[in-house]
């Protein structure tokens, strides 16, 4: 195992990660992880292995990261959440999921041609998801990252993935999120609560219905989410009042004056 001048951590197909797991390929990576392909021996079948990447091997808050989403991942049974297999603590601490098959949706919606989804298929994704996230909630953390690239979508099934920023509800950090798609409490830092990931939930079934992000990604350290409302879906999409009314409810900067998740799987139930 060696680092090669681009901070890929260099494995030959058929190297191991972890005892048991045979390396097949480098599926992806982000910013402190890289996420392998592997074939677990045990289990006969494909994998996805979760590393920290070799210029972050001594991130230590990183590294709790990928350890506390193991640990809560193999306590979970939901279907739209993605199971876990094992967390390995040596020689590399190593997170093993399930291989899903589908793409996900962010990727989904940029190969439509209008890159919007049609209402059934948002309702129905929207409706696991809010599942999903309920099931969270019931267990005592957010999930705080709820967005296209987390989720992914096979035959109108979805599943959520990346726990790597769960919490308990309570103060948190400013900035914790994916920009496009933080609340307002997320963006300046303050009390997270369910009604956070309500927020998340509202701006993915936004981005699939009207084709873009409620509000746009800038540069610099500004966050639009804190200067006013975002446009009305229904501005983006000619859609039923209930849709339109609820996913807008999603986006109030007030976290009191959202929709719960199941007010909002009430309405999205209507138009499967």
């Amino acid at each position: 195992m060696s680092e090669a001048p681009n901070g890929l951590l260099v494995l030959p197909r058929g190297g191991r990660l972890a005892p048991g797991y045979r390396v097949l390929g480098l599926f992806t990576r982000n910013r402190t992880l890289d996420v392998y392909e592997a074939w677990s021996e045990e289990r006969e079948c494909h994998c996805m292995a979760k590393v920290l990447r070799p210029d972050h091997a001594e991130d230590h808050a990183a590294r709790a990261r990928l350890v506390r989403e193991g640990r809560l991942l193999l306590r979970l049974t939901h279907p739209h959440i993605v199971r876990a297999y094992e967390l390995v603590r040596e020689p590399e601490t190593t997170l093993v999921l399930e291989t899903l098959g589908g793409e996900t949706l962010s990727h989904l919606i940029r190969r439509h041609r209008d890159r919007r989804l049609a209402l059934p298929e948002v309702m129905a994704l929207g409706t696991q998801l809010a599942s999903a996230l309920a099931y969270l909630h019931g267990h005592g953390v957010l999930h705080l990252d709820v967005k296209p690239a987390n989720v992914i979508a096979e035959q109108g099934r979805a599943k959520l993935l990346d726990l790597s920023l769960v919490r308990r509800p309570g103060r948190g950090v400013r900035g914790r999120g994916t920009r496009p798609y933080l609340s307002p409490e997320q963006a300046r830092g303050g009390a997270f609560t369910a009604a956070t990931d309500v927020w998340g939930l509202g701006s993915v079934i936004y981005r699939a219905l009207a084709g873009d992000t409620p509000f746009p990604l800038v540069e610099g350290p500004g966050h639009p989410q804190l200067d006013g409302r975002a446009p009305s879906v229904r501005t983006r999409r000619r859609l039923p009042g209930p849709v339109a009314t609820v996913v807008d409810a999603c986006l109030e900067p007030e976290p009191s004056e959202r929709p719960s998740l199941a007010a909002l799987t009430t309405v999205m139930d209507d138009y499967l």
